[in-house]
């Protein structure tokens, strides 16, 4: 009920390692955060840690000058706010991936009018875009054709499209004939 004096010293000097470490190892993942989601959450963590550590160390340090106590709670309190401000966007893309939403940064209606500009296609359905991972992205579509002229290179090239332009690295394309008759799909 009645807590001790808070020990400064030694609460600054494990604040500083643990400051030194977190931020050292946050370094680390700095250059990977943008292209990856779990490197993201890795860096933010770190991030997260080491400004608990300042925070501590400050906190720590003006406790040990002023007798302040506190100040402790008011500190981890704005950390805390910080933290969920910075994870914010983190837990959207990791909710949008759980969903097999498609991603940030794609256009589907730019992929669709990409394959809808392809020479013999004339038609575009069934088109899905969604993330296999944190860094793979997928698509699948049936592409109705005008004539049968299919050969593997033309495949090839749709597919280094897909990925050069929209960063789609697994595409599963299905082609048809066009046939006024043909259903895809069966009820």
């Amino acid at each position: 009920k009645n807590p001790g004096p808070i020990q400064s010293q030694t609460v600054m000097i494990v604040a500083g390692i643990g400051l030194i470490i977190n931020g050292v190892t946050a370094l680390f993942f700095f250059k990977d955060k943008d292209h990856d989601l779990n490197i993201r959450g890795a860096f933010l963590h770190m991030l997260a840690d080491a400004l608990i550590s300042l925070g501590v160390l400050i906190s720590g340090l003006i406790i040990s000058l002023t007798a302040w106590n506190w100040l402790d709670p008011l500190i981890s309190l704005f950390i805390s706010l910080i933290i969920i401000y910075g994870t914010w966007d983190l837990l959207k893309h990791s909710f949008s991936m759980s969903l097999d939403a498609v991603p940030e940064g794609i256009d589907p209606n730019q992929v669709k009018e990409y394959l809808e500009s392809l020479e013999n296609v004339s038609d575009v359905h069934d088109l899905h875009i969604w993330a296999m991972s944190t860094t793979e992205t997928a698509l699948t579509v049936h592409l109705t054709l005008k004539s049968n002229t299919l050969d593997n290179h033309w495949l090839q090239e749709i597919s280094k499209h897909l990925k050069s332009h929209f960063l789609i690295h697994h595409p599963t394309i299905q082609f048809e004939l066009f046939d006024p008759n043909f259903e895809c799909h069966f009820k």
